[in-house]
């Protein structure tokens, strides 16, 4: 039989198939079904709750729906939880720059950790200026802490700036991420008392310490893992 004749008879009158949506149909209408979520919503203890969680919910009560037709009806609806948008954080494509046109107006840092055979894990921490991307401090240490992290930036602050004292490094700023070794008082009144401004990156925006990001990637890329697989042979 042609194939256009099997779906003739499938759309013929008196045929037992019924035109429609594919797929299993259910017993709840849209508008049953918006009740049922409201009452999910109701009997809930958090003040709110996504459409995935209420899936859930409405199955353990025997209610079978579709995740996208959930999501579809408290949208439609109004019922799904309130996003908290936070404050603007400017151009969220990146199209800016982060390079800076002279040295020593913005250094970034960042750190990773390594393996070795001798001292098995260990943290390398290292400052790239913004400019001309040279790595103006790095430190090494067993434990990568907060006494640790300002290593590097010592270090860059003698070579660069000539000495070490109170307000040597003044309108120099620091970029790093929001790790714990940077957000710690040691850290933030060092650079403090050095004159440098702390310039943490955007929350969830890694780009924003793009230049030391990248310069640990490549160093994890070239040194740091192709040493860790040959000791492993």
């Amino acid at each position: 039989m042609p194939r256009s004749s099997v779906y003739a008879l499938r759309s013929a009158p008196g045929s037992d198939r019924k035109p429609g949506k594919r797929g299993p149909k259910t017993e709840w209408s849209d508008e049953a079904l918006v009740v049922e979520i409201r009452t999910v919503l109701s009997e809930s203890p958090f003040v709110g709750e996504g459409h995935r969680k209420v899936r859930a919910r409405l199955a353990a009560k025997g209610i079978v729906a579709g995740k996208n037709r959930v999501l579809r009806l408290m949208r439609e609806n109004g019922l799904l939880t309130p996003v908290r948008r936070g404050r603007p954080r400017g151009d969220r494509s990146h199209g800016g720059r982060i390079r800076t046109e002279r040295p020593d107006e913005l250094w970034g840092t960042d750190a990773a950790r390594f393996w070795t055979r001798r001292e098995g894990w260990c943290w390398f921490f290292g400052v790239v200026d913004h400019c001309v991307t040279d790595v103006v401090g790095w430190h090494a240490a067993k434990k990568g802490d907060r006494w640790a992290a300002p290593e590097p930036v010592r270090q860059g602050v003698h070579a660069q700036m000539g000495g070490f004292a109170k307000a040597t490094a003044a309108g120099l700023g620091v970029r790093h991420d929001r790790g714990s070794q940077y957000r710690e008082r040691a850290f933030q009144a060092e650079i403090k008392w050095l004159g440098i401004r702390s310039m943490p990156a955007y929350l969830g925006e890694p780009e924003c310490n793009g230049v030391a990001e990248r310069f640990i990637r490549t160093l994890k890329e070239e040194c740091l893992v192709p040493e860790r697989l040959r000791g492993a042979r």
